[in-house]
């Protein structure tokens, strides 16, 4: 017990010590109590800062918003399919309504005529008809509401150049979608152009019947320029690069030359074992003797 007490006994200059001890926390916490340590500047400084980063967030919310927005490139309105109808803002009634019209195999051929057909608001009509790409003879109002189909040739109709015709162009014939137009134009790149009407009979799962309705309303106007190959000075993967040959006709026309030392005249290829006679016309278009 007395040890007890020793621990709590103190002489006078201790507990003075104490009392100022005590007398100081208070006056601390007093100044805590009154005094504003707040700063304005501070305050405007970090509103400012808070201010920019909101500013930042939604510039990057809006780049975003604008990458993930579907872009809009030009396209002909008679292609909208219901896809790309509700990609558009158009509503499934208004796509009914365009693709009825179309199974009629009519043509709209301007932004006021597809409005009166799909029945579209202004706002929509003002937002998407910029980017309307109609054909040519359809914008120079030629042949409109019509699609092509295998009825006797119109006499008045003047043909385009089958060389110069688009993609666009080529499915206004009746029976040719967007992988047959594509096809077509393919093999004409392929073939430096089409020299004569009946190539395009050549082209890969392209009936007859259609093919007859193309050369309805094409025909080659201008014939292609094509840079011809020196048969005496080929590589062999040249010469085998032409559409018209295939490795074991490259070979014996090499054969031949070998023999021959150096073909004087395409003509001389009609003299090679086995040569296709009736593709010599073709074959000739890519190789010269000179």
């Amino acid at each position: 017990m007395n040890i007890l007490k020793s621990h709590f006994r103190y002489h006078k200059s201790q507990r003075n010590g104490i009392f100022f001890l005590l007398l100081f926390i208070v006056f601390l916490q007093a100044i805590f109590f009154f005094v504003d340590f707040s700063s304005d500047e501070n305050t405007a400084v970090s509103q400012t800062e808070i201010v920019a980063f909101q500013q930042e967030m939604d510039s990057l919310k809006n780049v975003e918003a604008e990458k993930n927005t579907p872009k809009i490139y030009p396209f002909n309105p008679n292609y909208i399919s219901d896809f790309k109808g509700h990609q558009l803002g158009m509503s499934t009634d208004e796509i009914d309504k365009l693709l009825a019209f179309r199974a009629q195999g009519k043509f709209i051929n301007s932004a006021k005529q597809f409005q009166e057909i799909t029945e579209v608001n202004d706002r929509l009509l003002a937002s998407i008809s910029p980017y309307f790409k109609f054909s040519d003879w359809i914008a120079s109002g030629k042949n409109i509401g019509k699609k092509y189909t295998n009825s006797k040739i119109d006499k008045s109709i003047v043909k385009k150049d089958l060389n110069a015709a688009s993609a666009e162009d080529l499915k206004m014939i009746n029976g040719i979608g967007e992988k047959l137009a594509k096809r077509i134009i393919d093999y004409r790149t392929k073939l430096q152009g089409f020299s004569f009407n009946d190539q395009v009979f050549e082209v890969w799962a392209l009936d007859k019947e259609v093919a007859d309705k193309v050369l309805q309303y094409f025909e080659v106007v201008k014939p292609p320029s094509i840079k011809k190959i020196n048969i005496n000075t080929a590589t062999f993967k040249e010469v085998l690069s032409i559409v018209y040959l295939d490795y074991e006709l490259t070979k014996k026309i090499f054969n031949y030359k070998n023999q021959v030392a150096e073909i004087q005249s395409i003509e001389d290829l009609k003299k090679i074992d086995g040569f296709p006679l009736e593709k010599f016309n073709r074959i000739a278009l890519y190789l010269d003797a000179k």
